[in-house]
């Protein structure tokens, strides 16, 4: 029976991260969408920065172009000035500094002190760390291969408003966890998610499988 020591264990998260880096991992995006918006008729549009922050960065114009795109498509006319646009959308993303989880193979005995399959352990719901003494882990015949790595959280909001009386018309958000917190490949996959089957259905909540980041 193999046995998997204390100095092991605490080695282990550092090559998981290393093997999982070199993964293609597809993900889900979760959708909400909330909308009385007009079927298309001739009405234009302008992209600007919900987030300050945001507004007049090079990286910005990038996505608001893609959303331009999107709508374009679906049928409005892009404008080249807001104050002269019928349908201002507001436009919002980011993605925060990740959570470690942690996560068991289940190799050889199972452990029973391990839920949901990763980032929680003990009787009583006690977050895993180096320290926590498990019996099957550690104990005569117990080995669970545990590794750690970074999940990031990202989401991208977009609103939708009517030029002319500030009502709105358009909620959507799209939210993902990804092992990357690459913008760059982030907020173009959130945006087709978001316009996938757009604008939907009025208080939907729908999942969206996004594609693995390439690699190059």
């Amino acid at each position: 029976m193999i046995r998997f020591n204390k100095i092991g264990l605490m080695a282990a998260p550092a090559l998981a991260l290393v093997a999982l880096s070199g993964c293609a991992t597809s993900f889900k995006a979760d959708v909400a969408r909330f909308q009385q918006l007009p079927a298309p008729a001739g009405q234009s549009f302008a992209v600007v920065a919900d987030d300050p922050r945001l507004a007049g960065g090079l990286e910005f114009s990038h996505y608001a172009d893609l959303v331009s795109q999107r709508l374009t498509q679906t049928g409005y006319i892009a404008a080249g000035d807001p104050a002269r646009a019928d349908l201002i959308v507001r436009v919002a993303y980011g993605v925060d500094n990740g959570r470690e989880k942690v996560r068991s193979t289940g190799i050889g005995t199972p452990d029973p002190f391990f839920y949901g399959g990763w980032g929680w352990r003990g009787r009583w719901g006690r977050p895993w760390g180096y320290g926590f003494y498990d019996p099957w882990l550690f104990g005569p015949g117990g080995y669970n291969d545990i590794s750690s790595y970074t999940v990031y959280t990202s989401d991208l909001s977009m609103k939708i408003d009517r030029a002319a009386d500030n009502r709105r018309l358009f909620e959507g958000k799209a939210q993902a966890q990804s092992l990357s917190n690459k913008l760059t490949y982030l907020v173009p996959n959130l945006i087709d998610a978001m316009f996938t089957g757009f604008p939907g259905q009025n208080g939907e909540n729908v999942k969206i499988t996004l594609p693995p980041e390439k690699k190059g």
